[in-house]
């Protein structure tokens, strides 16, 4: 399980080279209602495992939640299922929010 996360300046250079990522949001309805990624994915922690199928095989999939640890429980229960490429953003929105984009509220 090493390699399990990304550092959000990893993750804003891959966006910006324009790679096609799947960002999936872990929080529930009501974070992902106050800030969001954009194009993020929202599929609450608690569901994921009901919605695994629905994913797409090709690409990364990068789990985000508020601090990084539900993404990484995430994380890690998917590349169980064998989704090899799947990552936590380090740090979650709330990094997010400190050192790519300050217009993306923090809670």
């Amino acid at each position: 399980m090493e390699d399990l996360e990304i550092h959000p300046g990893d993750l804003r250079q891959r966006l910006d080279r324009g790679e096609r990522i799947l960002l999936i949001d872990v929080r529930e309805p009501w974070e992902h209602a106050l800030c969001r990624l954009p194009g993020a994915k929202l599929i609450p922690l608690g569901s994921l495992a009901s919605n695994v199928a629905a994913l797409p095989d090709a690409g990364p999939v990068i789990c985000y939640c508020h601090h990084g640890m539900r993404s990484l429980d995430a994380a890690a229960w998917l590349r169980g299922q064998g989704i090899a490429g799947a990552k936590s953003l380090a740090g979650g929105i709330d990094r997010w929010s400190l050192e790519m984009d300050p217009s993306i509220a923090r809670y």
